[in-house]
């Protein structure tokens, strides 16, 4: 009898405290410095543009199998249009820029080394035990040396006289 109260309580208290849990949608799964899941590449996903009807269906250049369509999606020439240029006139950025920025030379394994530097560091910055026991995100902490205070930031550039009127009012974090 006393074997079967115990029972009894201990599925009670499992109930209860399942009930404190909050799910995995508490928290963005980003957010997780250990996540081993690979998610899909929001940056790659690129609407088409709409289609549209021509004036003259005749003066249609002919299909060319494995080529370009007129809906298929030019981010780089969109983002240029955007912000006033021209397009047409390329996108091989200014030579002068690129040479300044490739003066002591381009490292192509860039993205491997930084990756493998982030993994050391987040598993040196991972939590204490009953963080990572609770799956208490420690993102925010473990980064807190390197974020950018975006206000502090303002001030100094509008201190040097620049202007930026997009930013939000500070009561807005």
């Amino acid at each position: 009898m006393r074997s079967a109260r115990i029972l009894v309580l201990g599925a009670a208290m499992a109930a209860a405290l399942s009930g404190c849990s909050r799910g995995d949608d508490y928290q963005p799964k980003l957010m997780h410095l250990r996540g081993a899941e690979r998610g899909p590449d929001e940056f790659s996903v690129v609407p088409n543009k709409p289609l549209e009807m021509p004036q003259d269906v005749a003066s249609l250049p002919a299909p060319t199998p494995g080529g370009a369509n007129l809906v298929d999606p030019t981010p780089e020439a969109d983002a240029i249009a955007a912000l006033g240029g021209n397009a047409a006139r390329g996108t091989g950025g200014d030579p002068g820029l690129m040479a300044q920025v490739g003066r002591f030379g381009v490292d192509p394994s860039i993205r491997q080394t930084l990756a493998q530097e982030d993994l050391e560091y987040r598993r040196k910055h991972d939590g204490r035990l009953l963080e990572r026991w609770f799956n208490v995100t420690v993102y925010y902490k473990a980064y807190s040396r390197q974020a950018l205070n975006q206000y502090e930031e303002l001030e100094r550039w509008r201190a040097r006289g620049v202007r930026n009127v997009s930013a939000p009012p500070e009561g807005l974090k």
